[in-house]
């Protein structure tokens, strides 16, 4: 089983970003994580259940006070079962100083994920950062000093105003800096936010050749640096790629605590309340915080496990190929967009670049 909890607290609000967030304001930290301790003791985990990944995201879990980030990994400690459980926490560059970083490790967290984005310094003022190129480079270091076993890096590319220089500038920056895994996004315009805004109203741009450029660059940049892309997005040193995602993309159990945690056991898929103070309550009155629930039949199983599977150089097995439409397989083949492969299909050439189309076409 994986675990994730969803810590929504951030200093600035991101204009890109569309989870479920919010600054502190007047939200009773301690009550908050209470709740989150609560919640996963309610789910009565045995013992003998092994969770291999607990993932903390956000938000900014980083931010947390010390006494605070304490308090809730005591708790957790305490409730679940995390033994031999692989760790990983995001962190805002600009949230932790050595201190802090060394608490991280003392807590039990193993792997730290930094929302670095990128290391220009007018692009982060435009998605809002409140971090700049200097504090994301001493915050690796940082980790490093702490003894952290594994670091990720998050970049963007396509953002606004971003060129093919910015963008190979930020590659470079990230991979001299030897990080175990790099994730490279591509920005994506998601409703009900700022940049979605901008897009409609003709501000920005979307441009499908230009995301295709950086996307080859990125793959270039990152291979030749010895980085393994398992992942459309996702490159990583030998044997560091990020356990946690890729037991979500192969269907795992997961299980999640937090205001719009979602998690999927045995078929069931729950969401929480998005709504901080509102899931402290229910948490507290009615022992869960459920909002919404649905059955994950096999057809949406095969859907999701197309969607996510196909991103992946492992690729898709065979048997999720079985209702894809006539010819779609042979199409895909004869254009050398995707190969046969250990009873796996897998996208080759320009199939990763168009890994949605690829996976509507199979559906």
């Amino acid at each position: 089983m994986i675990v994730y909890i969803h810590i929504p607290f951030c200093h600035r609000i991101c204009p890109y970003c569309s989870f479920y967030k919010h600054t502190p304001g007047e939200t009773n930290i301690p009550a908050f994580i209470q709740a989150i301790i609560k919640e996963a003791r309610a789910a009565d985990i045995k013992a003998d259940t092994p969770i291999t990944t607990l993932y903390l995201g956000g938000g900014t879990p980083s931010m947390l006070s010390p006494s605070h980030l304490t308090t809730l990994f005591d708790g957790l400690h305490d409730t679940l079962p995390l033994k031999n459980t692989h760790i990983t926490l995001e962190a805002n560059p600009a949230t932790f100083g050595h201190a802090k970083a060394a608490l991280f490790k003392e807590l039990g967290v193993n792997r730290t994920s930094l929302g670095i984005q990128s290391f220009s310094p007018q692009l982060l003022k435009t998605l809002g950062r409140e971090h700049n190129p200097d504090q994301a480079a001493e915050a690796v270091h940082t980790l490093r000093a702490s003894g952290m076993e594994e670091i990720n890096i998050d970049l963007m590319f396509s953002i606004p105003g971003q060129d093919l220089s910015d963008w190979q500038h930020s590659l470079d920056t990230a991979t001299q800096l030897n990080p175990d895994h790099i994730s490279a996004y591509n920005l994506t315009y998601e409703e009900d936010t700022p940049f979605f805004n901008s897009l409609q109203k003709g501000h920005y741009r979307d441009n499908e050749s230009d995301n295709a450029e950086m996307f080859t660059l990125a793959h270039h940049s990152l291979t030749n640096a010895g980085f393994h892309h398992y992942e459309t997005s996702n490159y990583a040193q030998p044997g560091k790629e990020s356990q946690h995602n890729l037991d979500y993309w192969h269907g795992h159990d997961y299980l999640s605590f937090g205001p719009s945690a979602v998690s999927t056991i045995n078929g069931k898929r729950w969401k929480n309340i998005p709504d901080t103070a509102h899931y402290i309550d229910a948490i507290n009155t009615v022992g869960h915080a459920m909002s919404e629930a649905e059955t994950i039949d096999a057809d949406a199983f095969r859907i999701e496990r197309i969607a996510l599977l196909l991103r992946t150089t492992s690729g898709l097995p065979d048997h999720y190929l079985s209702k894809s439409p006539d010819g779609a397989v042979n199409q895909l083949l004869e254009n050398n967009l995707a190969k046969h492969q250990d009873d796996h299909l897998l996208l080759i050439n320009d199939g990763p670049m168009l890994v949605d189309a690829v996976a509507e076409l199979l559906i």
